[in-house]
């Protein structure tokens, strides 16, 4: 049976060093099989993937030089942080911003399986500004805040397709070591590309938020409500809407009327959330920002974890989805055993979701025997 628990870090590490080259070490032996499994070494070259990140993110440039020596400086290395142009990749997630007389929020449920979720939150300075988000491809990020209250989060757009653009999570990572406001950050989200369908939801401590719907290559829609889930406005449907029900989710986000301090509570009651897991589709956390306090509360498993930029404490949760507890974490080195990481690596994961949109769909144990 595939192991169905998730271990939470958050680790606190102002300039790349000793602590993210121990992630990179633990996490890399799969992301490397995905990497390789997906055709990634006949993407860009390395010097074409750096020459992408100095001409659309040139602020990062340092810190990207650094993780890779940090990662060894191997060309895989250089061509994977860079995140240019990579494999595609599938994902859940249903995200909102509320604003009113009192409050700001911005809220996510992250919806997948514990098998594919790094579980690292991360504080950072690494151009000077404090940053705290949860980290996806070992430096990008899927959701988090700034030290002047910008918040953002992403959800997959539906589409499998993809262009010339960068991973969504480095595109998040950009926008908070760079912008203070929505709307700072709404210049960026046209400016850089990103290489799949995303929708980006943002709100900062002015009390502004948005909802935006990024294509494959570039390209960027602001819409009308500050809500997503997993499909976008335009004509070409979503590859899987029956089995992430994401218009179920969305007609529901677009009809709560809520305080901005009760939206988390929202996304812990059905539909938003999802309990899926041996499907791969369950909620991992709720991720829930306050722009003004600068905070962060996830709900993991049902119990909750607060954070904040200016009293960050790093510590261990490890979260059991088969029962639904959340229990103190017993492996200091946070691995999960039980999982075959190259198998699952190879796995087609867009076809998966195909076969559950054409209500073909099996657990995902046995896709990961059949790739094995």
């Amino acid at each position: 049976m595939t192991d169905m628990t998730l271990t939470f870090d958050a680790v606190s590490e102002p300039t790349p060093g000793p602590k993210w080259r121990a992630r990179w070490e633990r996490s890399w032996p799969a992301y490397e099989a995905w990497f390789t499994a997906r055709g990634g070494d006949a993407g860009p070259t390395p010097a074409a993937c750096r020459a992408a990140l100095e001409r659309h993110m040139p602020e990062l440039l340092a810190t990207y030089d650094r993780l890779v020596l940090l990662a060894g400086g191997s060309d895989r290395a250089r061509q994977f942080l860079s995140t240019w142009c990579p494999p595609t990749y599938l994902g859940g997630c249903s995200l909102a911003a509320v604003a009113d007389a009192h409050d700001v929020r911005l809220v996510r449920n992250y919806d997948l399986s514990p098998t594919l979720n790094e579980g690292l939150l991360l504080r950072t300075e690494w151009t000077g500004r404090p940053v705290m988000g949860m980290v996806e491809f070992l430096w990008g990020l899927s959701d988090g805040i700034n030290a002047a209250g910008l918040s953002i989060a992403l959800a997959y757009g539906g589409r499998a397709e993809s262009g010339e653009g960068f991973g969504i999570t480095t595109i998040l990572r950009y926008v908070l070591e760079v912008c203070d406001t929505v709307e700072e950050a709404l210049a960026v989200l046209h400016r850089v590309p990103s290489h799949m369908a995303y929708n980006v939801v943002l709100a900062d401590a002015a009390g502004a938020t948005a909802s935006v719907e990024l294509s494959p290559g570039g390209g960027a829609k602001v819409m009308d409500k500050a809500i997503a889930t997993n499909h976008q406005s335009g004509p070409v449907p979503a590859d899987r809407p029956g089995f992430t029900r994401t218009t179920e989710r969305h007609d529901h986000l677009s009809a709560l009327d809520t305080p901005a301090r009760d939206l988390a509570d929202r996304f812990l009651e059905a539909p938003l959330i999802q309990t899926r897991y041996g499907e791969g589709f369950g909620t991992l956390f709720t991720a829930e920002y306050d722009p003004r306090a600068l905070s962060l509360a996830l709900t993991i498993a049902g119990d909750r974890w607060d954070q904040s930029l200016n009293a960050f404490e790093e510590g261990q949760r490890t979260a059991d989805y088969a029962g639904g507890t959340l229990a103190a974490a017993t492996d200091a080195t946070g691995v999960r055993a039980g999982i075959d990481w190259s198998a699952a690596a190879r796995v087609d994961w867009v076809k998966v979701g195909r076969d559950y949109a054409e209500g073909r769909g099996r657990s995902v144990e046995d896709y990961i025997a059949e790739y094995a």
